[in-house]
């Protein structure tokens, strides 16, 4: 014991000293007891949670795509043509292009049959006896007014066929909407190669054999272009369609074209032309009759053969051609078709000039039926 000091004083000071160490050791105590609880009950309330969860009701997030089992996955065709894609997504999806040239696989390009209609088609079965046998080299499209349902039989080459469609009035911008809705569901399958527009009062003049050999072969796409002067060339142009369209890029076409894949890619891929056409031509400026034409020989005059492949009669006059019913269905009306075609193909002199022929009524489906196999070649 120090000298001078209280012996009760010292103790106190002892004691004082020994409470705050025992209080600090029984607080760390009780804080380690406590994070240890929340853990543990952290744990095991997720555990239940999530137990309880996945026992009442399955799980329903799914991965953002699938994985591709195959290069199968990616070719094959869309297992169904009808789809719930807007226009927007649509265009989007139809617009992806392999970077790469060569295929890894045997690539089958076949032929895109486009129909826009109203609704049935009444020459379906010659169209049938036409793609018999040719499996595998083309595919079918039909835009009918969004209310009609098919009927065709399941042997058909148009069963279920229909793709998502909106209504068309006839020379305004719908019915290029149309034709480009047309195009971006074929370009979905991959194979197809090239793009043929036809209406449901058209009939091929010639077998399947020759009209792929002569597409498939041709270095242009068939697509009508000429500088027409006068009121219904020249005179429905807008000059408030300029810079974009100047009046001596101008041109006018027939609506029934084919087009090759590039070209139909640079169809539904325009943002350019498309908004001065749809506000500056409407009628008496026939926007079908213009739009495509012009906007291809902006782009890629070279690749044009500046002529259609569907023969028409507009020798009667108005504002569409003559239609032929079962009356006019002889060898002889066909045989003043084939006479006297002169046309160029791959820049050298042809006869060939015209695949298809329209306009033909639905009574001209008998006898063209029976005339087919003799006359047309199939």
């Amino acid at each position: 014991m120090e000298e001078g000091k209280d012996p009760a004083s010292a103790a106190r000071t002892s004691l004082s000293r020994a409470l705050p160490l025992r209080l600090v050791l029984f607080c760390l105590l009780f804080l380690v007891l406590g994070i240890g609880l929340s853990i543990i009950s952290m744990y095991s309330l997720r555990f239940f949670v999530v137990e309880h969860i996945s026992n009442v009701a399955p799980s329903i997030i799914h991965p953002c795509f699938e994985e591709a089992d195959s290069i199968e996955s990616w070719i094959r065709p869309p297992p169904k043509l009808m789809h719930s894609m807007n226009d927007t997504e649509l265009f989007w999806r139809a617009s992806f292009v392999p970077q790469l040239k060569e295929y890894p696989f045997k690539r089958v390009p076949k032929i895109a049959f486009m129909f826009l209609t109203k609704g049935p088609l009444p020459l379906a079965p010659l169209w049938d006896r036409f793609f018999k046998g040719h499996e595998g080299l083309y595919s079918v499209y039909v835009h009918a007014l969004p209310s009609y349902i098919d009927g065709y039989p399941s042997s058909s080459a148009f069963y279920n066929r229909q793709i998502p469609s909106q209504m068309v009035e006839w020379g305004k911008m719908s019915m290029c909407e149309a034709e480009r809705r047309l195009l971006a569901n074929a370009l979905l399958d991959i194979s197809n190669e090239w793009f043929v527009l036809l209406s449901e009062a058209c009939i091929p003049l010639h077998n399947f054999s020759i009209i792929y050999r002569y597409i498939s072969r041709s270095r242009h796409s068939f697509m009508g272009s000429i500088d027409e002067l006068g009121p219904y060339g020249r005179g429905r142009y807008d000059e408030r369609m300029e810079p974009e369209i100047t009046l001596s890029q101008w041109r006018k076409g027939s609506q029934w074209f084919e087009v090759n894949r590039r070209l139909a890619l640079n169809i539904i891929e325009d943002t350019t032309y498309y908004p001065k056409f749809k506000e500056f031509c409407q009628p008496a400026c026939y926007v079908d009759e213009h739009y495509f034409p012009t906007m291809l020989t902006i782009q890629v005059p070279d690749l044009l053969a500046n002529r259609t492949l569907t023969w028409t009669d507009w020798s009667r006059g108005g504002a569409h051609p003559g239609t032929f019913g079962k009356a006019d269905m002889t060898e002889g009306f066909f045989k003043k078709i084939f006479d006297g075609q002169s046309c160029l193909y791959n820049d050298q002199p042809s006869t060939l000039c015209y695949l298809f022929a329209r306009k033909f009524a639905p009574s001209a489906l008998e006898p063209l039926l029976g005339l087919s196999s003799k006359v047309l070649g199939y």
